[in-house]
């Protein structure tokens, strides 16, 4: 298997890998605007196909959030994951000026935080850090 690594992905793409993933598809235009807000994207492609997406939002100062770290099921534990978050930690740092520091957030899926772990994301509460939260919000049509 050959895995190559974009920075693009379309938005029909996109919603093939968060259905795959069990994620609901978001409309086409909303997921546009989602991708072109990225501060950076991977995409793992194999045979033109995108099995894998990593996303990163990110102020140019000290804020920063991964976003829609995903691979097809059929693609898992070979390594995809490890590549992409690697690819986006690799684009922070590559944001940080010398003597800078950033705050990198995300929110895992239940039962993933051990791959979050091994980038050096820590569990929350810690002595220093409370809850995650979370809210989402709709527009009624």
């Amino acid at each position: 298997m050959s895995v190559t690594y974009t920075n693009a992905i379309s938005p029909e793409e996109y919603n093939a890998l968060r259905s795959a993933v069990g994620w609901s598809a978001r409309p086409i235009e909303q997921a546009r605007q989602a991708l072109n807000g990225s501060a950076f994207t991977v995409t793992a492609c194999c045979a033109d196909r995108a099995v894998g997406i990593a996303r990163a939002l990110c102020d140019g100062g000290d804020s920063a959030l991964i976003k829609d770290v995903m691979v097809l099921p059929d693609y898992q534990r070979q390594g995809i994951g490890l590549e992409l978050m690697s690819r986006i930690m690799e684009f922070l740092h590559g944001q940080l000026n010398p003597g800078w520091d950033m705050q990198i957030e995300l929110a895992s899926t239940r039962g993933k935080e051990q791959f979050y772990q091994k980038f050096g994301f820590e569990l929350r509460p810690t002595d220093r850090y409370g809850n995650g939260m979370v809210m989402r919000i709709n527009q009624s049509e």
